[in-house]
């Protein structure tokens, strides 16, 4: 599995929840893994931007006062269908690695 493809199947979890803006899409990932995955902006907006492009996420401008307007990402039915496809697999690949790493009486 691609790094990129994790990242989007990441984002879409996120955002299978609540709606939110970039910063709080790294900070959820970020913390729901423990602080084990980080993502910066370098990877995480360009991400978004595909994902909004291939009408997974849909995107609004939010105003503020006294702010700038903040832009606010939310999934779509195509996305949350996406989203269950790439659990699937998540979830083959996890059985995979685990019934390797986990043979009992085979040799190491």
């Amino acid at each position: 599995m691609a790094f990129k493809s994790d990242l989007d199947t990441m984002i879409l979890a996120v955002l299978r929840t609540e709606s939110m803006h970039g910063y709080e899409i790294a900070k959820a990932i970020k913390q729901r893994s423990a602080e084990v995955l980080k993502v910066g902006e370098g990877q995480l907006y360009p991400a978004l931007h595909i994902l909004e492009r291939d009408g997974l996420v849909k995107a609004e401008w939010e105003q503020q006062l006294g702010k700038p307007a903040k832009k606010i990402y939310s999934i779509t039915e195509a996305g949350a269908k996406k989203l269950a496809k790439q659990k699937k697999e998540w979830d083959s690949f996890v059985a995979g690695v685990g019934a390797i790493l986990n043979l009992e009486g085979g040799h190491v």
